[in-house]
């Protein structure tokens, strides 16, 4: 098929998806369930065949490690495969939004607003590794009453494709009740070529949106070529900040955490902002904490005199861990186990720097002092602050939103990690006996607007939900 072809046929689900009840959304995500189950065997076997001609990509260094990191989708212990399909169920209970109304406002007598949720349409995906999206993104899609053309990575090919075929298989062998509507099979496509993603990006007359997930070029890529609107994040630079009053066990914790436990997600923190009145006590025991993780530190003057003033990287294997920081360090993201620490002499001076070389994606503060929090939380310009959390709370699967279709760090109809509430957005119904606008105004003859509030009991809000 054709770019356009594939375009237009998410269009024509898409229109055919506005009239799919939320049962039938259900049946089709139980489906997708089973079959992901089923298949699991060849799904795991495709990916061991992506891993293993990856790996080959990583050490002639043409693959980043951090992308090759990303590509798994068993787990240790099968973990990251049982959380996926957890993440199926965990979509499939969360209320449908679609046809809720969420403002109902009587005009006049016989004259009745409602601003109602809808789908935002046609949603192009585009993201590299990571093939548990293709699963995240149909599933949102369909709940959610979209069509989606996913686009993945080419070193995760056979897995994207595997499980494509999975979900277009559930989506096909999904039993129609009388009466319904059936569920159109092209809902979720998968495309495999670059030329493709380029034809893509011109559809703007079927395609609504964009969303890339991946790399900072990736995403300034399909921003500069095309015209359809982007959500997503180019960078994912999430900042630490240790306050003077910070608990030395909330920080170690925190810290270590938000840098450790997957260094190659986007919200992973980056950079660690210390206050100069705990550089020399917090800072040295979470540095520690850090070094026995294996953390290598790009430490500025006064953070790298704390840490040998301590002794706490004397040991040569330690010592390899600690380099002077460059200017480069800071606005930097690593995706890796290297952390930038700066020292700072205020609460206002962390703020600059999080809004100056941040990535308005997700800042953290630890501190025992809620007016330092709740200034920090204020000033900072992300779509996330946090206040003694780790910023890999930073997700849509923690958030209970099921899972997510990225971070947004947009300033749009979605921001941060977004999960059902990014694909859709609302419609107005209008509901007269006749009336025509020339009918109000001022003078002889003329009606007033009532302009009265509907109270949204359940029977208002669900009005218009199949």
């Amino acid at each position: 098929m054709t770019a356009e072809q594939v375009a237009r046929a998410a269009r024509e689900a898409s229109n055919m998806l506005q009239t799919i009840s939320s049962a039938q959304k259900s049946a089709v995500l139980r489906r997708i369930k089973e079959v992901l189950s089923e298949r699991r065997g060849e799904i795991v076997e495709a990916n061991r065949l992506d891993k293993e001609a990856a790996k080959k990509e990583v050490d002639a260094g043409k693959l980043s490690s951090s992308l090759f990191k990303r590509l798994d989708i068993e787990g240790n212990g099968g973990e990251k495969y049982a959380t996926l399909l957890q993440g199926v169920d965990d979509v499939d209970r969360i209320a449908d939004p679609i046809g809720q109304v969420t403002m109902a406002r009587k005009l006049d007598d016989n004259l009745d607003l409602y601003r109602v949720v809808c789908p935002v349409g046609v949603c192009l995906v585009i993201f590299e590794a990571r093939p548990e999206v293709v699963v995240n993104i149909a599933c949102l899609a369909i709940k959610s009453g979209n069509a989606a053309i996913l686009k993945g990575g080419k070193e995760a090919t056979r897995t994207n494709q595997a499980l494509a075929e999975a979900i277009q298989h559930a989506i096909a062998t999904t039993e129609t009740q009388e009466g319904q509507t059936k569920f159109p099979e092209k809902a979720v496509q998968v495309v495999s070529t670059r030329d493709e993603i380029n034809g893509l990006l011109e559809m703007d007359r079927y395609v609504d949106i964009v969303i890339p997930r991946g790399s900072n070029s990736l995403v300034n890529y399909i921003k500069n070529n095309t015209r359809i609107p982007v959500l997503g994040h180019a960078d994912g630079i999430c900042s630490t900040y240790l306050d003077e009053s910070a608990d030395v066990k909330k920080a170690v914790h925190t810290v270590v955490d938000a840098k450790t436990s997957y260094p190659a997600a986007c919200n992973s923190t980056e950079t660690l902002l210390v206050h100069s009145a705990v550089v020399n006590t917090v800072f040295v025991e979470v540095a520690r904490a850090l070094l026995k993780a294996g953390v290598r530190l790009h430490a500025d003057e006064r953070s790298m005199a704390a840490i040998e003033s301590a002794g706490i990287a004397q040991d040569a294997s330690l010592a390899s861990l600690v380099t002077k920081a460059t200017d480069a360090d800071f606005g930097h993201e690593y995706t890796d186990l290297d952390l930038a620490v700066r020292v700072v002499d205020s609460v206002d001076q962390a703020i600059d720097h999080i809004n100056a070389l941040g990535s308005k994606h997700t800042d953290a503060i630890i501190t025992e002092d809620r007016k330092s929090a709740e200034w920090f939380m204020r000033r900072v310009d992300a779509a996330g602050v946090y206040w003694n959390a780790s910023t890999r709370f930073a997700d849509g699967f923690r958030y209970g939103f099921g899972t997510e279709i990225g971070v947004s760090t947009n300033k749009t109809h979605a921001r941060g990690p977004a999960g059902l509430e990014g694909l859709t957005i609302y419609k107005y119904y209008m509901f007269g006996t006749g009336q025509g606008s020339t009918d109000y105004g001022v003078g002889e003859g003329k009606r007033g607007f009532l302009h009265k509030d509907i109270p949204l009991d359940d029977n208002v809000r669900n009005k218009f939900v199949l």
